[in-house]
């Protein structure tokens, strides 16, 4: 068990290594060792969970010395708990099913071992994130991770759209990395104010930071701007608002890419890294308000925008950033195992779902869900895995998505009943964009010569849909939230509300029978309906002129503001500071240059008038 963690972290680093070395021209080789690097990890994964479900089993943790000097200790560690273990197997495996999945849809492409040494890369980094024990550690997997999303999402480099998409989302997040790494280093320098050595372990710091507030050490103003410094991080990499902008953008990489990006890393290291932190967040009321807050808020506002959206895997997007929002508020609200078990089970199905998408544009060539129609038939094992995983978003009984959404609304009903009601409004509109995604690309028939001659997937893409599909009909059946429990003391621990499951089902079915009744059924509402539905689609289609606002923020301030720091540097820096010292110095020596005349008369006329004066002054 002690050498587990470091095998499941290094082995898809070692296939990616193996890839740039010796696969660089072979598909074949270099699929091969990505995918076995990862089943490599997959495998130790699952033998670390049997191990921890033993009455008797401890945690483990393993550091190596990294830099040791007087008053600076960092190391290099790992750690395997129970949440540590489960994000592994979601990690490891949905990511395993995604890696097989893309042999058949990247297949033809020419940069395959380049994508396959990528997506080992990003693995690898994910997994560093789920196995710190200290926040050194996470923040290089965390870099890591923004630098790996980098190079997948601008993959086809040589589209401009893409090109763009891949820095955005760079440099969004290190807008957001730059709070946390504040953060950090706050939370490092308070962790010696009692005398101690300072520390940056996981579990040290929960120690004193308990202390410190018990002791009245720490005020808790400090500790809620801390808190809030590190969910600066959670805001970028789970695409929070106001910084998720960059998600939506990022579709413009692979299939696979959206899928990993969405299900199983990039967006997952946010809410983990509250659950990892949740010994600071749960001792700042203040910022967990402000957390709960703002994850109610995204759940809600990218529910709305995937109303209007036609791009299949733009719609999957903004549903992610709305689960993701589900997560977030319910870690504000202290529901710890609601959390990290919504974003287990949403893994499985929305992996499933950017699977099925794939599989829809790798047969017709379009994102589009207008182009589509008719793939019930022509299609059916994608058809039909989508149409459970869609179910399973949508927190029907009795799939995954079900149990662990309503944990969410049942702790957001005893907890704050206004975000119950935004829960449960968004789940409504969930329902409503799934449906009208679900009925107009897969009912009906063919509106396009492509879907009218649309076949299903090979089995290397099928297959992992069937896969998948287990886990998103049965997670909620296998005690993932009393795993969960073990060992976790602080959070908020709320019993399945029948009520509360009961009004959210009504509330989903709602959504899937107007849905089922606009875009199935061709029902058209009144005249005066129409117009206010018009209206609302203006906003919606604009995604609230988020963009503009930052377009004209970067444009009228920021850039601004550059030219200012440009003219300063110009004019001050290099024009009075740099030239002008030069300039001294060049007026200084070209004057002393005038007493080098290489004359002796003048030299002895110095000399004589030197003497002179020193004469004079010792006769004084």
């Amino acid at each position: 068990m002690v050498a587990a963690p470091w095998i499941i972290l290094f082995a898809p680093a070692l296939a990616c290594a193996a890839i740039v070395l010796f696969a660089r021209n072979s598909k074949p080789l270099s699929a091969t060792l990505a995918i076995g690097g990862l089943a490599v990890s997959f495998s130790f994964a699952v033998y670390a969970l049997l191990q921890s479900l033993h009455p008797l089993a401890e945690t483990i943790e393993s550091s190596v010395s990294w830099v040791n000097l007087p008053g600076l200790a960092l190391e290099f560690g790992l750690l395997l708990d129970h949440p540590s273990i489960l994000m592994s197997l979601v990690v490891t495996g949905v990511g395993l099913m995604i890696f097989i999945y893309s042999v058949g849809y990247m297949g033809e492409e020419r940069g395959l071992p380049r994508y396959f040494a990528f997506l080992s890369l990003f693995a690898f980094s994910m997994l560093g994130i789920v196995l710190a024990n200290n926040f050194v550690t996470l923040f290089i997997f965390w870099e890591l991770v923004g630098a790996s999303s980098y190079l997948l999402i601008g993959f086809w480099y040589e589209r401009p759209k893409a090109a763009d998409a891949g820095k955005k989302a760079f440099l969004v997040n290190r807008i957001a990395d730059f709070g946390f790494l504040i953060g950090i280093l706050m939370l490092w320098n308070l962790s010696g104010l009692e005398g101690q050595s300072r520390t940056l372990n996981f579990a040290e710091l929960a120690e004193r930071l308990q202390a410190l507030v018990a002791h009245g050490t720490l005020s808790p103003q400090l500790l809620t701007a801390v808190g809030l410094l590190v969910f600066c991080g959670v805001l970028g990499k789970s695409a929070q608002f106001p910084l998720h902008v960059w998600l939506p953008d990022a579709m413009e990489g692979p299939t696979p890419v959206s899928a990993l990006i969405h299900a199983a890393t990039m967006v997952a290291a946010g809410v983990y890294l509250i659950a990892r932190t949740f010994f600071l967040f749960w001792q700042t009321p203040e910022a967990m308000a402000w957390v709960a807050a703002i994850g109610g808020f995204t759940a809600l506002f990218a529910a709305s925008l995937a109303l209007v959206e036609d791009d299949i895997k733009r719609v999957l997007a903004y549903s992610t950033l709305s689960q993701l929002g589900y997560m977030v508020m319910a870690l504000g609200l202290g529901g710890y195992v609601a959390g990290i078990y919504h974003l287990t089970t949403h893994a499985f199905f929305k992996a499933l779902l950017f699977l099925g998408a794939g599989s829809v544009i790798h047969a017709l060539h379009t994102n589009n869900i207008w182009e589509m129609g008719g793939l019930l038939k022509k299609m059916p094992v994608t058809s039909i895995t989508f149409l459970i995983a869609t179910l399973a978003l949508c927190g029907i009984f009795p799939l995954s998505g079900f149990w662990s959404k309503d944990e969410i609304l049942a702790v957001a009903f005893f907890r704050n009943p206004l975000l119950w009601v935004v829960g449960t409004a968004t789940a409504g509109l969930t329902a409503f964009y799934m449906g009208r995604v679900f009925c107009v690309a897969f009912l009906g028939s063919a509106r396009a010569h492509s879907a009218g001659h649309a076949h299903e997937s090979p089995p290397v893409m099928s297959v992992p849909l069937m896969l998948l599909t287990v886990p998103t009909m049965v997670a909620g059946f296998i005690g993932i939230p009393h795993y969960l429990h073990h060992g976790q003391e602080a959070g908020v621990h709320v019993p399945f509300n029948a009520i509360v499951a009961g009004i959210s089902t009504l509330v989903a079915m709602a959504g899937l029978s107007l849905a089922y009744a606009v875009y199935g059924r061709g029902y058209q509402p009144g005249i005066q309906v129409q117009r206010v539905l018009a209206l609302a689609a203006v906003p919606l289609s604009r995604k609230f002129w988020v963009d503009e606002v930052y377009g004209w923020i970067n444009r009228n301030i920021q850039q601004r503001f550059a030219d200012l720091l440009s003219l300063f540097e110009r004019y001050i820096i290099i024009g009075l500071y740099v030239n002008g010292v030069a300039k001294i110095t060049g007026f200084t020596g070209s004057v002393l240059r005038l007493a080098q005349t290489g004359k002796v008369q003048g030299y002895a006329a110095t000399l004589l008038a030197g003497l002179s004066l020193l004469l004079y002054l010792s006769l004084r």
